[in-house]
């Protein structure tokens, strides 16, 4: 598919209280390594496996499904899904992963949509329905960290090398809004803590 916009912003939408408020809450919950793929344990990871690991995706995590949080995202991801064209179906948010990127942690290239809907082992709300919106809060004062951008590369361009950075977009309580399909990284934090909220958002299938 190919659209006019590869990612929608909206800077400084939600509030330093807000973003201030997210960021004690999430601290103050039990945090895991980020993972991928089929992993779903991070304590059943050998040391090989957890380096292997690390290479593409370093970070720590914490989830949230509170509603307060929704609240306040979802009416963006509405308003970027139409101003944006892409007009995609969807409806419903899977549980907020709230990221702490760490000196030299990072997430290499990736999309955040599978090759297949979730399956029947999957919660009612998921089943046979595909990632379709992901979206990033960035929840951090800038003059807090240094690295850390997160970068797309729409594959499907004339040029399949260009990469779009979004290192302009670092204002605290800034959003941003992208198709799941769309190939995306966070590069290595420089300096101090890099926090944010990733939410995404799914529907039926395509047609």
């Amino acid at each position: 598919m190919n659209f006019k916009y590869t990612y929608w912003f909206f800077e400084e939408a939600l509030s330093s209280r807000f973003c201030d408020t997210l960021i004690k809450y999430g601290n103050e919950q039990k945090e895991s390594l980020a993972l991928t793929g089929n992993r779903t344990d991070p304590s059943k990871l050998t040391q090989d496996e957890k380096l292997d690991l690390m290479k593409t995706r370093n970070s720590n995590i914490v989830w949230l499904s509170d509603q307060w949080i929704y609240k306040e995202i979802q009416p963006y991801i509405n308003s970027a899904n139409k101003n944006a064209g892409w007009n995609f179906d969807w409806d419903w948010s899977e549980a907020c992963q709230f990221t702490k990127y760490k000196l030299n942690q990072h997430y290499g290239w990736h999309r955040d949509s599978f090759n297949e809907p979730y399956g029947e082992e999957n919660i009612l709300e998921y089943r046979n329905k595909v990632r379709k919106l992901s979206v990033t809060c960035l929840l951090s004062d800038p003059n807090n960290y240094e690295g850390g951008e997160l970068e797309f590369q729409p594959r499907d361009q004339d040029d399949p090398n260009i990469i779009l950075s979004t290192k302009h977009l670092r204002k605290k309580g800034t959003i941003i809004i992208f198709p799941s399909y769309i190939w995306h990284r966070v590069k290595p934090v420089t300096k101090g803590t890099r926090y944010s909220l990733v939410v995404w958002n799914i529907g039926y299938p395509f047609k």
